[in-house]
């Protein structure tokens, strides 16, 4: 059967893009009888994008893929295959490769698919760029353009990009269990370069999550975005050399979780810790944060860019708990590193796409709010850096070390803003930096939906959050004389 015969930006996508019969026959060559886990992952996507540059829509993308997976796995190996083909014999030639992968297996195991109980959904099951064309969208992008310069004739040059995908996924497990995901993704960037005698600046905002692209191109959300973006470019020219040296830090709400995300969450992940090569390895029931810390991950926050219905294996979306007042408490699991260490799944099984094997993944990771207020915490600083937003950043897994890089920043003095900085960047390693929280803001805010993980060559939408909290000593590194 064609998978153009259905629909994907119908409302409710449930039948399987090929005949039932033809995947009960594959699956039941595909698992021996021995097989200690397995599926076939069906996807349908669409992607489209729109980017603007130097006040002209330059850019413009179309595309869909469609695919299956196929995945057999006998206790720490894992047979992955794929086709493009979604045909009978294709198929089979898919689940005969995973099968074969996977050594040591023998035996048919008869499957016979039935309906999954459907978990709640988490977001609208339609194409987010439906009832909204190219023209509009392209019309949106111009006036955010003008907006920009006409906020600041400093502006020389204004980046916007408009993007939308949809997915529409099946999974079929080796007991027979199917289930039904379709998952709507938009997100709205803003980059704008100011300029003042001769030295040039940049600032970027975005927003975005699983809902529709006229929901997030009405209203006032644009117009903010192209001024956050100007507000940060114009900054940055009146911004000093960062100070160096070991001092007290303050992150602020929201974005700046990018390092908790980066420096603790991938130590926090299954196969990691099953490995014994993170950090956290070992360290379950153990105090690794400050008293005070709690640190979650919640794939079911509705419309978040980082949350699931199902994981891409099937499994429900959860709220971990991985560290509950300073105490590591759980870790981030699929079903394959969960069984080998006698562990629940957590839902984070993901992979970007039917052509990639699953990995255990952060949804949406941030720290839960505490008692101080975001001044008093900036006021205990009587000499130290209060980081706002970031920018890129690197991390070692196996050591928790990272280097982040702030895109805004101040120099606080006897609890008050001085003056920004620019070009500081936070040197640290995850585990220690959680012990040297002494304060955690009462204003917990997650991101503003614009998060993007890589692992292992592949990339997934994610969220991230933090309140304001105070790191008592973190190395800065800065370019101050």
């Amino acid at each position: 059967m064609s998978r153009q015969q259905s629909d994907p930006t119908a409302a409710e996508h449930h039948e399987l893009p090929i005949a039932k019969e033809a995947l009960q026959n594959t699956l039941s060559h595909m698992l021996p009888a021995n097989a200690d886990d397995g599926d076939l992952y069906l996807e349908y996507s669409s992607s489209e994008s729109l980017a603007l540059e130097e006040g002209r829509v330059k850019h413009v993308s179309a595309s869909t893929h469609q695919g299956i997976g196929a995945r057999v796995i006998k206790g720490e190996a894992t047979g992955h295959a794929f086709t493009d083909r979604l045909e009978p014999d294709a198929l089979m030639q898919a689940a005969g490769s995973a099968r074969s992968i996977a050594s040591g297996c023998s035996g048919i195991n008869p499957v016979h698919i039935h309906a999954s109980n459907t978990a709640p959904r988490l977001y609208q099951a339609v194409n987010p760029a439906a009832n909204i064309d190219f023209s509009e969208r392209k019309s949106v992008l111009e006036k955010l353009d003008k907006l920009a310069r006409e906020l600041d004739p400093r502006v020389r040059q204004v980046f916007a990009n408009i993007s939308s995908s949809f997915s529409d996924i099946h999974i079929v497990r080796m007991d027979g269990a199917h289930m039904h995901d379709a998952r709507p993704l938009v997100r709205l960037n803003i980059s704008v370069v100011v300029e003042e005698n001769g030295t040039r600046e940049t600032g970027s905002a975005g927003g975005g999550g699983r809902f529709s692209l006229q929901r997030l191109l009405s209203g006032d959300e644009p117009e903010r975005l192209v001024r956050e973006a100007v507000r940060l470019a114009t900054l940055n020219l009146t911004a000093r050399q960062a100070p160096a040296g070991s001092m007290p830090v303050v992150l602020g709400p929201g974005w700046p979780g990018i390092l908790l995300h980066e420096a603790i969450g991938h130590g926090l992940e299954g196969d990691f810790n099953r490995k014994g090569s993170s950090v956290f390895a070992d360290k379950m029931g153990k105090q690794v944060a400050a008293r005070g810390i709690t640190v979650v991950d919640d794939g079911t926050i509705a419309e978040r860019r980082g949350s699931l219905t199902v994981d891409d294996e099937g499994t429900q979306s959860h709220r971990t708990v991985l560290i509950e007042d300073g105490i590591l408490t759980g870790y981030l699991m699929d079903r394959q590193n969960a069984r080998l260490m006698g562990m629940r799944p957590t839902g984070n099984g993901r992979r970007e796409s039917y052509a990639h094997p699953v990995l255990p993944r952060m949804t949406n990771t941030f720290m839960l709010a505490g008692n101080d207020t975001p001044d008093d915490i900036l006021a205990s600083l009587d000499r130290g850096i209060y980081a706002v937003n970031f920018g890129g950043g690197q991390v070692d897994i196996t050591s928790g070390k990272f280097v982040f890089t702030t895109s805004e920043a101040y120099y606080v003095e006897n609890g008050v803003i001085q003056y920004p900085v620019k070009g500081a960047t936070l040197i640290g390693a995850g585990h220690e930096v959680l012990q040297k929280v002494s304060m955690i803001g009462n204003d917990l805010a997650l991101d503003p939906g614009v998060g993007t993980c890589g692992k292992g060559g592949q990339s997934v939408p994610v969220g991230v959050g933090l309140p304001t909290i105070r790191i008592d000593d973190l190395i800065v590194g800065g370019t101050e004389a």
